[in-house]
């Protein structure tokens, strides 16, 4: 067959494997599609399809599928990273900045804590710290990946809870968004080239000075050019930073930082959001899969999965707890907002592919991290659900 023929024989195996686990085996509840996917493109990559029948591996995914797949990845991460940039709400953050500041700083400072020292452990065993990393980068961007929370996966699952519109998930959302521009502020120190400091300055300086010319174009644009242009400012600013040495998903984040979410029609970017989740980002999870690694030992993998997982839910559940007491919320609201923050998935997982990429862990600390994102977000619901049915009937009978 052609490179055409086996290139579509995947795209029927990444579209088509996962929606049947997922509806023949109703996972919706514990396992949203979302979260089958990215199980799906683990057992495809090396680590399980690979190296089980290994001939059929090696049929599918050639070098150039592979190469054809990753630049379909690419580009739906970036837009997916750049509505996630859009969907900030920094405004409300504000107007209730104590509560806020408090909770997003106990909610990522603790899972950061507790993460760096799992990182620190992992250090006195080989084949976890990259190639490329200082000490500091690798234990702070593990660290980091056990903080994260992936706003998107957060609004997916809170729609699924019916909670989004009330205050409780607004309240969640402000908390979420204070600490995702934190996540990657400490990706843009991880990144930072001290040899190529002058060429990342150029480009922080730059974007600076554009970001203040596109918000005022895109004030003036009618919105249905407004889509267009967000597309063009998002590949031009992914470039800058790539080529600045800071990696182009960082610049994907900035480009739709700047960008105002009521500028556009919130059904339609939700839309958006929805389209690029079930046309691309499946090829996405899919290349994500291609890039794990057993190599130390499976055992060895799953050992460190298990302890980051440790560090990542113990470290928000107890952060959150102490903001809860602190604020001096209502019994178990501190629980319940401490499972939601925990969801991770994609955000984690694109945080892990970055520090891939730049060599700051190995392939095996990579499969590590996200078998830990996904059995934080497969824990999310079910753990959360009771609770916050015991939540809401405890605030209707206190009203």
């Amino acid at each position: 067959m052609n490179t055409t023929e086996v290139f579509l024989i995947a795209m029927t195996i990444i579209f088509s494997a996962p929606w049947l686990i997922w509806r023949v085996a109703q996972t919706d509840y514990w396992a949203p599609l979302v979260v089958v996917q990215i199980i799906t493109g683990i057992l495809l990559g090396p680590g399980i399809l690979g190296r089980f029948l290994p001939d059929y591996y090696a049929f599918v995914f050639t070098p150039a599928v592979v190469q054809a797949l990753n630049g379909i990845a690419w580009w739906a991460v970036m837009l997916f990273v750049m509505i996630a940039g859009i969907e900030l709400d920094l405004r409300k953050a504000w107007e209730h900045r104590r509560e806020s500041t408090i909770t997003a700083g106990l909610a990522l400072g603790t899972p950061l804590l507790f993460g760096c020292l799992a990182a620190a452990g992992l250090l006195m065993y080989d084949g976890w710290m990259g190639p490329q990393a200082r000490t500091w980068q690798f234990v702070l961007g593990v660290g980091m990946a056990c903080a994260v929370t992936a706003l998107p996966i957060l609004i997916l699952l809170m729609e699924k809870l019916d909670i989004l519109r009330q205050p409780i998930g607004q309240r969640i959302l402000r908390y979420a968004s204070l600490d995702d521009i934190a996540i990657w502020g400490v990706l843009a120190l991880i990144l930072m080239d001290w040899q190529r400091v002058g060429k990342q300055a150029a480009f922080l300086l730059a974007f600076a000075i554009a970001a203040w010319g596109f918000r005022r174009l895109m004030q003036r644009l009618a919105e249905r050019d407004r889509w267009y242009v967000a597309l063009i400012w998002l590949a031009v600013c992914a470039f800058g930073a790539d080529w600045a040495g800071l990696h182009f998903m960082v610049g994907a984040f900035l480009a739709g930082a700047v960008i105002e979410a009521d500028w556009f029609d919130q059904a339609r970017m939700d839309q958006l959001r929805h389209h690029v989740l079930l046309v691309m980002m499946p090829v996405f999870f899919l290349s994500t899969g291609l890039r794990t690694n057993w190599g130390v030992g499976g055992v060895a993998v799953f050992f460190a999965a298990a302890l980051l997982l440790v560090a990542a839910v113990a470290g928000k559940l107890i952060g959150v707890r102490f903001a809860g007491r602190l604020l001096g919320w209502t019994p178990g609201e501190a629980s319940v907002i401490g499972w939601l923050l925990q969801t991770k998935a994609l955000i984690m997982i694109i945080f892990a592919n970055i520090l891939l990429d730049k060599q700051i862990i190995t392939p095996e600390a990579f499969t590590a991290l996200l078998l830990m994102a996904v059995a934080s977000t497969m824990l999310t619901v079910p753990l959360v659900a009771p609770q916050l049915a015991r939540l809401q009937a405890l605030i209707r009978r206190s009203a």
